[in-house]
C-alpha cells in the first residue's frame, strides 16, 4: 500500500473576496486559511439543512405544502380551513402529518425551522390576512 498523502484542495477566489477574507482574519487575529476552512465548512453545513429542509418539503403532498405555508404566515386552523375551504379536523391532521414530517412539535418550531423560507403566494392581494 502506497504512502496517502492530504488531499489540498485548491482554487481561484477574485482579488475582492481575497481581500475580504484577509480583513477579517486580521480583525479575528488568525490566519486566513483557517478562517477560510472554517468559513467552508460552515457553507456546506448550511446548504446540507438547506437541502434536508427541501427534501422535506418535496416529500408533502401538495395540500400538506398548503398547510405549511398557511402555518408559517401565521395562519390558525379555522382560517387555514376557511382558506382551503376543508373541515378544520382535515386542517388539524394535515398540521400533525407534517409535524410528524419535519419532526417538530409546535407550530412555532415549523415556523423557526422555515423562517428564511418566501410563502407569500399563498397569501395572495386582497385577501385578508389573519387576524390575531
Amino acid at each position: 500500500m502506497g504512502v496517502s498523502r492530504p488531499s489540498r484542495l485548491s482554487f481561484h477566489l477574485d482579488e475582492e473576496l481575497v481581500e475580504s477574507l484577509r480583513e477579517m482574519a486580521h480583525s479575528q487575529r488568525r490566519p486566513k486559511e483557517d478562517l477560510a476552512a472554517d468559513l467552508l465548512s460552515e457553507g456546506l453545513m448550511r446548504r446540507m439543512e438547506e437541502e434536508k429542509k427541501l427534501e422535506y418539503w418535496r416529500s408533502l403532498s401538495p395540500r400538506e405544502q398548503d398547510i405549511v405555508a398557511l402555518i408559517c404566515l401565521n395562519y390558525t386552523n379555522r382560517q387555514i380551513a376557511d382558506r382551503l375551504v376543508i373541515s378544520p379536523e382535515t386542517v388539524k391532521t394535515h398540521v400533525a402529518n407534517v409535524l410528524r414530517k419535519y419532526a417538530v412539535s409546535r407550530r412555532s418550531d415549523l415556523r423557526q425551522y422555515l423562517d428564511n423560507w418566501d410563502f407569500a403566494a399563498w397569501d395572495p392581494p386582497g385577501v385578508p390576512p389573519p387576524s390575531g
